[in-house]
């Protein structure tokens, strides 16, 4: 006889599937309806993107691409923009780490349950904002040019990297740390030896992934005259100069991939 403790099988030999919860089942039923009411109430107009005169026009306007820029002064200048959106990138991600740290602990509640609701407020403020709207807002205290772009890096990436750092302490094993404090050790000191180590290797990968995404954020921070290469090619544009807004196109490709493979690497070797 099979003991009671023992599940009982199907007749493939396998355990029966634990039963599903209704909310899963009304969650996915209510993101169905959302995405069949998303399709019929916007005007989407496939038939006529598809015609060949919107073939055409297209095929025509990617044709005034080519060939790119290749002057050596105008490669020059947009290297030198590569360089500048590079360092807006790196620096905001810098700035976004350090506040992101600072506000993760009150907001994992290491400083009492009191601050941790105000605190994680104030990351979804700074990360609801759109980089973009930040770089707007700061354009008018700062001025144009890349500070206002960095400081809008680091406002909106510190609410994403201390909203991601606060949860990664949270989900920190606590017996290590409360092992070492029964055993007598300060609080900061148990802190750092047990639960900083266990969650510095995911916070670092967040940190790296985020410069991913900063470095496309950058480039886009020029439209609204934040410096860069999105500087740049916003004034080629405006002005019909496709050959030379090639030229900015492919430096921001071969910018992206090499942060890419970049941060891919390091977070290679932080994970082994």
């Amino acid at each position: 006889m099979t003991p009671a403790h023992t599940p009982a099988r199907t007749p493939s030999g396998m355990p029966p599937a634990p039963p599903r919860a209704w909310s899963i089942i009304i969650l996915g039923a209510l993101l169905a309806m959302l995405v069949a009411a998303s399709f019929a109430t916007l005007p989407l107009q496939w038939r006529a993107f598809f015609t060949l005169d919107a073939v055409a026009s297209m095929g025509e306007f990617l044709a005034g691409f080519a060939p790119p820029e290749l002057a050596l002064p105008f490669l020059t200048k947009t290297a030198g923009a590569a360089a500048e959106t590079l360092a807006m990138s790196a620096l905001g991600t810098l700035l976004a780490a350090l506040a992101g740290l600072a506000l993760a602990l009150p907001g994992a509640g290491r400083f009492g349950r009191v601050l941790r609701a105000p605190v994680r407020a104030l990351l979804n403020v700074l990360r609801s904002i759109p980089e973009l709207v930040w770089a707007s807002i700061l354009l008018i205290a700062a001025g144009l040019g890349p500070f206002a772009g960095t400081l809008a890096l680091a406002a909106h990436t510190s609410g994403v990297l201390g909203r991601l750092f606060a949860d990664a302490l949270e989900n920190a094993a606590p017996h290590p740390e409360a092992s070492l404090r029964t055993n007598g050790a300060a609080p900061m000191a148990a802190f750092l030896y047990a639960t900083l180590p266990q969650a510095l290797p995911q916070m670092l990968s967040y940190t790296l992934y985020r410069w991913e995404n900063n470095i496309r954020a950058a480039a886009i921070l020029g439209v609204v005259g934040a410096g860069g290469l999105g500087q740049m090619l916003k004034y080629h544009l405006s002005l019909f100069q496709m050959q030379p807004a090639a030229t900015v196109i492919a430096a921001m490709l071969l910018l992206v991939g090499l942060v890419d493979a970049v941060s891919f690497a390091l977070r290679r070797v932080l994970t082994r």
